[in-house]
């Protein structure tokens, strides 16, 4: 079985990168759930939900990309946490306005929560105020 650090970095990768549930799944409970107290995502409650968004995000921003700060293990609380900043620019059709043409450089934090070596919830720390303003949404 792989450790919690190769999953919560393949799933980091996978997610990041817009694979969304179709691959991020492998990595994760099936009833694996999602919370965060930024706006644009105070709805979405399952991780396969938030996998998707990301998806969709990168349809928004195609240039979407992250840049991975920090990544931390801590096997006594069975967590993966992962500090990155993501930018790009919205140049894509479709979402809240027509593309701005506006770039955005946002940071933000993934703590994963374990269960049997696979991702059980993910909370997303994320100043999306900021991020919105910056892409000419909000």
């Amino acid at each position: 079985m792989a450790s919690i650090s190769e999953t919560g970095r393949q799933f980091f990768e996978a997610c990041e990168t817009g694979q969304g549930w179709q691959e991020c799944q492998r990595f994760c409970t099936d009833d694996a759930s999602f919370s965060s107290q930024a706006e644009p995502l105070a709805e979405i409650v399952t991780l396969a939900d938030y996998t998707d968004w990301m998806k969709g995000l990168l349809a928004l921003v195609p240039d979407g990309r992250y840049d991975l700060r920090s990544f931390a293990v801590d096997e006594a609380y069975g967590q993966v946490s992962a500090y990155a900043v993501f930018s790009g620019t919205h140049t894509g059709e479709g979402g809240p306005v027509p593309p701005t043409g506006r770039s955005v450089s946002s940071d933000y934090v993934y703590v994963m929560d374990f269960d049997g070596g696979r991702i059980r919830h993910l909370t997303k720390i994320w100043n999306a105020g900021w991020a919105m303003r910056e892409l000419g949404w909000a």
